[in-house]
């Protein structure tokens, strides 16, 4: 299900050029999301899952999914909440009145992050030239989500197919992220 989210909610912006295209790997910005942070005990968890369309995982490194929604665990009371921009009226406002009895934390920060699309057989690669976290299928399949460093910049990091990752990073550290990137990918054409 993770995968169908780069043609239903992780959508390549059809406006920007790709902002990187070689043979092994393309990074591509994705269209704006709105996003939510969520953090809440259990039952406010139970409650946000409800009103939200889709259950809040409560497993480290997974993430839960449905049509155009995805809640991603950050954390044992953290979740960032994903759903399509034009869709954040309507999520903030059925999440407050699911939540109008439970102690929570909601906050939106969908202008604070954006998100590049990275796939190809090279991607994993590409991406370990600045996480470190073992890429390899078996120890991160397809749905494990992770909070890591890129370099020195802050990123999630979900792999949403087997070779295709999101990035995501506060916006004043994506040019950084994705310049990074594109010096590693000079060097992996010359390999």
């Amino acid at each position: 299900m993770a995968e169908d989210l780069v043609s239903t909610l992780y959508v390549p912006d059809a406006g920007e050029p790709p902002l990187l295209a070689t043979a092994g790997v393309s990074v591509l910005r994705s269209v704006p999301l709105a996003r939510l942070s969520f953090r809440g005990g259990e039952s406010a968890q139970r409650a946000a899952g409800t009103a939200f369309g889709t259950p809040l995982p409560n497993s480290p490194l997974s993430a839960s999914c449905k049509e155009d929604r995805a809640a991603l665990w950050l954390g044992p009371d953290e979740w960032l909440l994903l759903a399509p921009e034009e869709a954040l009226a309507d999520v903030s406002g059925a999440l407050e009145k699911g939540l109008s009895e439970e102690a929570h934390a909601l906050v939106d920060i969908s202008h604070r992050q954006d998100a590049i699309i990275v796939t190809g057989p090279e991607a994993a690669w590409l991406l370990n030239s600045g996480i470190p976290i073992d890429l390899h299928p078996t120890a991160f399949p397809v749905g494990t989500v992770s909070r890591t460093l890129f370099h020195k910049a802050p990123v999630m990091l979900w792999r949403v197919g087997p070779e295709t990752f999101v990035v995501e990073a506060w916006g004043s550290f994506m040019d950084y992220v994705t310049g990074l990137l594109g010096d590693a990918a000079r060097e992996l054409q010359v390999v």
